[in-house]
């Protein structure tokens, strides 16, 4: 059973935090509210979102799985002014999740969950650095990384956390003192990783107000942040390239 009443803008940041890295999901239903777990294609990144039952205005559920077509309720979305409630209704019997606001009603068809890739098991890394930066911040810096390069360094040199980006004849740099940021543990950390992901991650975390990056030597990066007025929680992990000597 699930039957529930949401604000539009915070379902569509829930879903599109999850579809920025893949087409399809599983969905976890729990009387606490949903989560999600998946991996893109190309195993790089990974993302979990967490969405708890206050972020709703109503919501009703009991333990279970719903198998989501994200392109399809994405585009479902896209009909729903900012100010909507979006009203959630499962049809276990039709195996369709019913979609209703302002007056239309969408019923979409759900996948078979046994078809989706497999929910991943989340690594648990102990990163030596850790900084929490202004969401408005990242995307900055990697907007203009994109310019120049396809790949992106971030890291700490001392008290200085650094973003770089450097291209054959060009580069771009970011750094940010204690001061600059909202929080800073120094520690070694220097990492190269993809800008084509990180520019669909930073379009989804440079709306927040806050990010937390925790980072290390040729190690996974982990972005983490809250949506939907603190009500829920979205972490990222995007594995390194790893540079030859």
């Amino acid at each position: 059973m699930f039957k529930a009443v949401i604000g539009a803008e915070k379902l569509k940041e829930a879903i599109e935090s999850v579809s920025t890295l893949v087409e399809e999901a599983k969905l976890k239903l729990s009387p606490e509210g949903f989560s999600v777990r998946a991996v893109d294609p190309a195993n790089v990144a990974m993302v979990s979102l967490d969405l708890a039952r206050d972020a709703f205005d109503s919501f009703e559920a009991t333990d279970g799985e719903l198998g989501i077509d994200l392109t399809k309720l994405n585009g479902i979305m896209e009909m729903a002014d900012k100010g909507d409630g979006i009203e959630l209704d499962l049809d276990e019997t039709a195996h369709k999740l019913i979609l209703r606001m302002r007056g239309l009603s969408y019923t979409m068809s759900l996948l078979d969950p046994s078809s989706i890739r497999k929910e991943p098991k989340v690594p648990s890394l102990d990163l030596p650095a850790h900084i929490v930066i202004r969401g408005e911040d990242l995307k900055r810096a990697v907007k203009a990384a994109e310019k120049v390069s396809d790949y992106m360094s971030i890291g700490v040199r001392g008290e200085v956390f650094f973003m770089e980006a450097e291209g054959d004849t060009d580069n771009v740099q970011l750094e940010m003192t204690k001061d600059q940021l909202v929080e800073l543990k120094p520690g070694e950390a220097k990492s190269l990783f993809s800008l084509d992901y990180l520019t669909d991650i930073s379009r989804i975390a440079g709306k927040t107000p806050e990010v937390s990056i925790d980072v290390g030597r040729d190690y996974p990066l982990k972005i983490r942040f809250k949506i939907a007025d603190g009500h829920g929680d979205v972490s990222y992990m995007l594995a390194p390239r790893v540079e030859s000597e």
